[in-house]
């Protein structure tokens, strides 16, 4: 799947993940060993708004939507960075993520029904749904949820995925300003945000939306496909290995599985030098080692190594807590019926690697 949505990138990336943990392609460093990933990202200073990584993209499509200016999350560093994690805090903290839950648990016992019978799920439009119903509530907006899903796809397709090695498309600049713009025009239709949800506005609410959708979209479904692959169902029914089982299930999967970043100055990484400027391609799947050890809640991989897919230090993800609610409770309302796999189709657009349409089927309850 990997080969088939982004061939370049991860061609370049199987070729080379052999042998030296980090590596240098001219201006380029490789990074997959887990110590130089977590090097990287705790104490080489990092430049957050260059071209060729995610907070560049982001500060350059809504700078083209007419933002006002400011930050947007992963461009920023020091104060401004923290006093935004901060207004995000109460939404995905513990109290925030179970009053999610409360609205989210019942959209899923409805649109997993048809398996009961035998019936078929799209995981792809499940996911949809379900993360634009997140974005709703955590921004407290009254859009439409799968609209707002949509919109958040296709910003991220034009903007996220123009950072990734590749001929740049004409007009991609233009097209990413215009994707940002209609998700900014959606979020700002007003509503009164639920108890806990920050009062996100502007640039900060598009990116927790694309953050957010894209991810979950990207990640749920293949975990999901795992799952039912391996034949892990009776894992996810047993209350007790099920939170490992989620750990295990993100480690492979690794939403984001290559995080690009810029170095702001001289440094090391791995004992490789790295020169101001230079480009990074810090490789979070490889790091958690997703191609090594696949997904086992008798026998998980470390918790270390494992949550290195949500990144380290001061710019980890901040939706981590989130991110495994959401697959814990789609995975025990999916293991009464023990669902298998029968439609899949590869997302070429997507800007992060997923599934297009992933259909399973129930076996009954």
């Amino acid at each position: 799947m990997y080969l088939r949505s982004h061939p370049l990138l991860f061609g370049l990336l199987a070729a080379t993940r052999g042998g030296r943990g980090v590596r240098r392609l001219g201006r380029t460093v490789l990074v997959h060993d887990p110590a130089a990933y977590r090097e990287a990202l705790t104490r080489l200073p990092l430049d957050r708004t260059a071209t060729g990584t995610t907070g560049g993209a982001a500060r350059e499509a809504l700078a083209g939507s007419g933002s006002p200016g400011g930050g947007v999350l992963f461009d920023q560093e020091g104060s401004a960075h923290r006093a935004d994690r901060r207004s995000l805090a109460d939404g995905l903290g513990a109290t925030g993520v179970e009053q999610l839950r409360a609205r989210w648990r019942p959209l899923l016992e409805q649109r997993l029904a048809p398996l009961a019978a035998g019936g078929e799920v799209d995981l792809v439009a499940l996911a949809r749904e379900l993360s634009g119903t997140v974005v709703r509530d955590l921004l407290g907006t009254d859009a439409e949820p799968v609209a707002v899903a949509l919109a958040a796809a296709d910003a991220a397709a034009a903007s996220v995925r123009d950072h990734l090695p590749g001929v740049r498309r004409p007009g991609a600049s233009a097209a990413a300003a215009r994707t940002a713009r209609t998700l900014r025009d959606l979020l700002g239709g007003g509503g009164t945000a639920s108890a806990g949800a920050p009062a996100a506005e502007g640039a900060l609410a598009a990116m927790v939306a694309v953050a957010a959708v894209n991810t979950t979209v990207a990640a749920l479904p293949r975990a999901v496909g795992w799952c039912a692959d391996a034949g892990l169902w009776e894992q996810a029914a047993d209350p007790a290995l099920l939170p490992r089982l989620v750990d295990e299930l993100l480690r492979v999967t690794a939403a984001s599985p290559v995080l690009p970043r810029v170095a702001a100055s001289d440094g090391s990484v791995g004992g490789c030098p790295v020169r101001g400027g230079d480009r990074l391609l810090l490789v979070a799947r490889h790091a958690a080692a997703a191609h090594r050890r696949d997904p086992d809640a008798l026998d998980p991989a470390p918790p270390a190594d494992a949550h290195l897919v949500f990144g380290a230090g001061p710019h980890a993800c901040p939706g981590a807590r989130l991110a495994r609610a959401q697959l814990a409770d789609v995975l025990a309302a999916l293991a009464p019926y023990r669902p298998q796999v029968v439609r899949a189709r590869v997302d070429r657009r997507a800007a992060l690697p997923g599934w297009r349409v992933l259909t399973v089927k129930g076996a009954g309850a």
